[in-house]
């Protein structure tokens, strides 16, 4: 068994992808997605299912790595964005060798400041330092490095 993908539904899959791929060196994973059919609504559950997007390798786990899907369905429907303390999924985390220079580049990229750049010790473990921020599209994402 192995990990395979995270999705985001997203309002514009192109828009999103740029954003990944500038901001943490993901790569494309092609074909880029066209799908829709019987067996996608068979799938998922949906009715007339369209979709359009890709499949974004993540960085630091080479070709067969996990990827980030990012697909924008043709009909989509808003919901309130979530919190860190909301009931399901919340974020992503990526590792950064350096925090604050990812930080100032997601947000001149599109994303929105949550919270502050953080320093914590972690017994045992080391020094953690961190924040959370959303995407252009208002998805979570946190960033951290660790110092021994």
């Amino acid at each position: 068994m192995r990990y395979a993908h995270t999705n985001i539904a997203a309002r514009d899959w192109k828009k999103l992808s740029d954003f990944y791929m500038n901001v943490f060196d993901c790569t494309i994973k092609p074909p880029v997605r066209k799908l829709s059919g019987y067996w996608l609504d068979q799938a998922t559950g949906l009715s007339k299912a369209e979709l359009e997007g890709v499949h974004l390798l993540l960085p630091g786990h080479g070709d067969s790595g996990p990827t980030l899907e990012i697909f924008s369905y043709k009909d989509t429907h808003e919901c309130e964005p979530v919190m860190a303390n909301y009931i399901g999924f919340t974020h992503i985390a990526f590792e950064v060798k350096d925090v604050e220079k990812i930080f100032i580049d997601a947000l001149k990229s599109g994303a929105t400041k949550l919270g502050e750049v953080t320093e914590k010790i972690i017994d045992g473990i080391g020094v953690l330092k961190f924040v959370y921020f959303r995407d252009p599209e208002g998805n979570i994402i946190e960033i951290q490095s660790w110092e021994k």
